[in-house]
């Protein structure tokens, strides 16, 4: 399997500043709201809504933020209407980058992904013209920073959980699952203890790609921090081999 480009970002957002993880609080807070829309306010039988806690929560949101946005989507309080649209292009060299967003206002998103790619060195796409090369799984990141975790310790209880697949990586660990298979393979590992950085169905490029000149590294650096500080954007994939 590829290496997962997302590792390096995935720990260093415990380094965020108040200003960034506020942001980060408030996408999440943003899909919970639809969740709710969409499958109701109870966790248990909203699938959805699952998943998203569980993000929230490996995101360290504090819990009184988790229940007034359930309870705030569920009571009407917010009217906004969100739209989710997915965007696929390349980045310097071809890089191969997918972006999905929530928005109220689907004209002034599109605009704003043309504008970012083409300003570094990218293009948009058309649908599916790089998502053949992502495999959609579920991704659980188990927090190893301490390193009291023993890998195949954790192995074996992600694989009696029902883990796909497993890989050991700097300071954490990935287990993957079927895309319908995550909550109950994060309920069962959560069940024994494990602290997680993220849980989450992500798109997983097949191969990582490299590039060799420093130009084209600064601007998909530029391209990406564009791309996640938009409000709009939930999650960017890619497979630049950072």
């Amino acid at each position: 399997m590829a290496g997962h480009s997302k590792w390096k970002n995935i720990r260093e957002r415990k380094g965020k500043s108040d200003a960034q993880r506020g942001k980060m609080f408030t996408k999440v807070a943003r899909e919970m709201a639809v969740a709710v829309k969409e499958g109701g306010s109870d966790p248990a039988t909203n699938s959805k809504l699952r998943e998203v806690v569980a993000k929230a929560r490996a995101i360290n949101m504090p819990s009184d933020n988790i229940k007034r946005t359930i309870e705030k989507a569920a009571g009407g309080g917010d009217n906004t209407v969100y739209e989710a649209n997915t965007y696929e292009g390349y980045g310097p060299r071809g890089v191969a980058v997918i972006v999905e967003t929530l928005t109220d206002n689907k004209n002034r998103t599109a605009a704003d992904m043309r504008l970012y790619f083409d300003k570094y060195g990218g293009n948009l796409g058309t649908e599916g013209c790089v998502s053949w090369s992502f495999d959609k799984r579920g991704v659980i990141l188990i927090d190893n920073e301490d390193g009291k975790l023993e890998e195949d310790a954790v192995l074996l209880d992600s694989l009696e959980a029902g883990a796909a697949d497993f890989e050991p990586a700097e300071a954490l660990f990935a287990v993957y699952t079927a895309p319908e298979g995550l909550d109950e393979v994060r309920t069962a590992l959560e069940k024994k203890g494990y602290h997680f950085l993220s849980a989450q169905v992500e798109m997983v490029p097949q191969n990582d790609m490299k590039l060799d000149a420093e130009e084209d590294r600064k601007k998909m650096e530029k391209l990406l921090s564009m791309l996640e500080d938009s409000d709009d954007v939930q999650n960017v994939w890619h497979n630049w081999e950072e």
